[in-house]
């Protein structure tokens, strides 16, 4: 059955990549939130030609409340669960081809925003699943693909869609990397403030401790290192307007073997009295046990398509793990692959498309039809 199903993902290839172009091809960039359209006209009718797209396939599907879709292959609310989304990050200069235009050179490579990041991949899982249902496997779990709307940009699909619908009982979100990510870091985002009469205040604390600091927080006491997830970060430093006051933001990923409140305690350490500090926003980190089911299903499945090692690994990043229960990053990105999301020139290569589709329905099978 598995190699059948290989095979079957090979016979749809053209007809996938057809259908990952015409939605690559959406500018789906958050824009002004309109009646029915949440997070804009582009991103809202994304979902919308996604879910026609789905329903074309053959599947069952169902909008819920304009924010997140959902392709269904199965009976049942014990769903698996595989996450990702249809907003992209804004085009920027420097392409090479029209950013919308899933423009495919001699080589088979695919430029356009949202290729990799992620409607390339999270179409792969829908075509993944499309084989299966083509080959009539019946599996023991329901299994949802969920498009979401507001990945790029805080989070708020995924926050409404868990307030009226349950979370998966296990499953992915095909928006990092390869091998399968057991564990991400946490993420805070900080932000200095004062008012104007102290800018020298203001101005030393950040020089001294933000601007002169090395990318691990050295200056503020952070340089904290773990041995699963390596050194504390320090990114993202940048002055933001606030009313009336003088105003700095910085992001930290941080290792499991910290906390949020001890940072905080920390940076407290180093102010002086004219200054705020603020957490805008954080996300703890996720981690599972590297030999749990989902993690060593999925790290069989990715061996046994590409021939690479597949031991779990760490990231730096935020996903949707980060806000849905029970799932883990896994995919796109092979081995050596940075850089290219949010980028100028965005691209995937259909080869790697295709064996994004053979890791994702061996996985599905295996783990629909598992524990």
């Amino acid at each position: 059955m598995e190699e059948k199903l290989l095979k079957k993902i090979d016979e749809i290839s053209d007809q996938m990549m057809d259908g990952i172009k015409s939605i690559v091809q959406i500018d789906s960039v958050k824009s002004k939130a309109e009646e029915g359209m949440p997070f804009g006209e582009g991103v809202n009718h994304a979902l919308i030609q996604t879910l026609e797209l789905a329903k074309s396939l053959g599947f069952e599907t169902e909008n819920v409340d304009n924010v997140v879709g959902i392709a269904k292959y199965g009976d049942g609310d014990d769903y698996v669960g595989i996450v990702g989304h249809l907003d992209v990050v804004p085009v920027g200069d420097g392409w090479n081809h029209p950013p919308f235009s899933a423009y495919e050179d001699e080589t088979g490579r695919i430029f356009g925003r949202g290729i990799l990041d992620n409607k390339g991949p999270i179409l792969s899982c829908l075509y993944a699943l499309y084989a299966i249902k083509e080959l009539h496997i019946q599996l023991k779990h329901p299994v949802w693909i969920l498009f979401g709307t507001d990945e790029e940009s805080g989070f708020q699909d995924m926050e409404h869609y868990l307030k009226v619908r349950k979370a998966p009982i296990m499953g992915w979100t095909p928006d990092c990397k390869y091998p399968v990510v057991y564990a991400e870091r946490g993420r805070c985002v900080y932000r200095i403030e004062s008012e104007y009469q102290f800018q020298n205040e203001f101005n030393a604390f950040v020089n001294e401790y933000l601007l002169t600091s090395d990318d691990h927080a050295n200056k503020l006491g952070l340089d904290i290192h773990d041995e699963e997830f390596g050194i504390m970060q320090l990114r993202g430093k940048q002055l933001v307007n606030v009313d009336h006051k003088l105003a700095f933001e910085f992001t930290l990923s941080y290792p499991a073997c910290v906390s949020n409140d001890e940072i905080k305690k920390q940076i407290d350490t180093k102010l002086t009295p004219n200054l705020k500090l603020i957490c805008k926003s954080n996300m703890d980190p996720v981690r599972f046990e590297k030999d749990c089911f989902l993690c060593r299903t999925l790290k069989e499945t990715y061996e046994a398509v590409t021939g690479m090692d597949g031991t779990p690994v760490t990231t730096t990043g935020g996903t949707y793990a980060k806000i849905i229960p029970n799932i883990v990053p896994f995919g796109p990105s092979f081995p050596g692959q940075k850089g290219i999301g949010h980028n100028p020139n965005e691209w995937m290569d259909r080869k790697d498309l295709i064996t994004n589709a053979k890791i994702y329905a061996l996985s599905i099978l295996r783990i629909g039809q598992g524990e």
